[in-house]
C-alpha cells in the first residue's frame, strides 16, 4: 500500500517539476522569446485573428448586422458554388495552369542550380547568376506591363520579331489558347534563377573528397551529377515539392488579373481571380467567403496527403 502511494504520488508531482523546469528555462532564454514574439503576435494577429471571419461563408453575411447577427444558410453558398456552370470552368484553369507551372517551373532551377555548380570561372558565375536572379526583383505590375508592351499587336517588340521573320504572330494577349503559356513561361523567366539559390545552398554542403575519390575512380562528370549532386538535393526537392502542392489550387491572382481581358477570360479566370471579382467588386461576401474556403481546404488536404505520401516513400517530409 505504501509503494502504491508513493508511486502515485510521484505521477502528481511529475508534470508540476516538468512545468517548473519549461518555465524556468523559457525565464533564462527570455532574449530568445522577446525575438520571436514579433513574429508570432504578426501570424496571430494578421494570420489567426482573421479566421474569425471564415463564419460569414455559412451565414447571409448583412453588413448592418455584422457577423454575429446575419443569419446561418449552412452549406448554401457552396451547394450554389459546386452547381454553378463556371465551377468546373475555374477548377480546370486553376489546375492546369497550376501543374503546367509546376511541370515546367519545378525542374528548371535544379537544372540551373545543378550546371551553376559545375561552372569554375568565379567572374562568368558571378555574372550569369546576376542576370538570372535580377528578374525575381520586378514587381508584378512591371511584369505584366512589360509582357503587355512586348506582345502588343501593333507595337510589341515580339511582335515585328516575328513578323519580319515571315511569322504570322498569334494574338498572345488576346488568344485563350495562348494565355496559359504566356503566363508560365513569363513566370519561369522571372523565378528560376532565384529559385536556384536554395540548390545551391544544398550543393554546397557536398563533401568535396567524394568527388575527388569518384574522379580517382574514373566517373565522368554526369556520373559524378547522377550518383552524388542529386541525391544530395532529393531531400530538398522532396521539402519544396510538397509545399507547391499544398497550393496546386492557390494560383496569385495579381498577375492573372493584370493579364486578364474579355477575350482571353475564358482561360484566365481562376478560383482567386473569381473570389476577387465576387467579393470586392459585386459585395458578395459570404459567397466569395464560401469559396476561398473551399480553396484552402483543398490545398490543406493536398499538402496532408501529399507530406504523408513523401513521409512513407522516403525518409523526407514536413512533419
Amino acid at each position: 500500500m505504501q509503494g502504491n502511494g508513493q508511486s502515485a504520488l510521484s505521477m502528481n508531482v511529475e508534470p508540476i517539476i516538468k512545468k517548473k523546469s519549461t518555465w524556468r528555462k523559457m525565464l533564462q532564454n527570455w532574449e530568445l522569446y522577446l525575438f520571436i514574439a514579433p513574429a508570432f503576435f504578426y501570424f496571430l494577429i494578421f494570420h489567426y485573428g482573421p479566421m474569425y471571419g471564415i463564419q460569414i461563408a455559412f451565414k447571409n453575411f448583412i453588413p448592418a448586422k455584422g457577423i454575429l447577427g446575419s443569419p446561418w444558410v449552412g452549406f448554401d453558398h457552396f451547394e450554389r458554388f459546386f452547381n454553378s456552370y463556371y465551377f468546373w470552368d475555374l477548377l480546370w484553369n486553376t489546375l492546369s495552369i497550376s501543374l503546367y507551372e509546376l511541370a515546367i517551373g519545378f525542374p528548371l532551377p535544379i537544372i540551373l542550380a545543378l550546371a551553376f555548380n559545375e561552372v569554375k570561372d568565379g567572374f562568368f558565375k558571378r555574372t550569369v547568376q546576376t542576370v538570372t536572379y535580377a528578374p525575381h526583383f520586378i514587381s508584378v505590375v512591371v511584369m505584366a506591363g512589360i509582357i503587355i508592351t512586348f506582345l502588343s499587336p501593333s507595337s510589341g517588340i515580339i511582335i515585328h520579331i516575328l513578323t519580319s521573320m515571315g511569322i504570322d504572330a498569334p494574338a498572345f494577349l488576346t488568344d485563350p489558347a495562348w494565355f496559359k503559356t504566356m503566363y508560365v513561361l513569363s513566370g519561369v523567366w522571372q523565378s528560376t534563377g532565384w529559385g536556384t539559390i536554395i540548390y545551391l545552398a544544398a550543393l554546397s554542403g557536398v563533401d568535396p573528397q567524394l568527388h575527388e575519390a569518384a574522379v580517382m575512380d574514373g566517373a565522368s562528370r554526369w556520373q559524378r551529377i547522377w550518383n552524388i549532386n542529386i541525391p544530395t538535393i532529393v531531400p530538398t526537392i522532396t521539402i519544396l515539392l510538397i509545399l507547391n502542392m499544398g497550393s496546386i489550387l492557390g494560383v496569385g491572382f495579381e498577375k492573372i488579373l493584370l493579364l486578364q481581358n474579355p477575350l482571353n477570360m475564358e482561360a484566365s479566370d481562376v478560383i482567386s481571380t473569381f473570389v476577387y471579382r465576387s467579393g470586392l467588386v459585386d459585395a458578395q461576401y459570404s459567397f466569395s467567403t464560401a469559396v476561398g474556403l473551399f480553396n484552402s481546404v483543398v490545398n490543406a488536404i493536398l499538402l496532408v496527403t501529399v507530406n504523408q505520401i513523401a513521409r512513407r516513400t522516403s525518409e523526407t517530409s514536413l512533419w
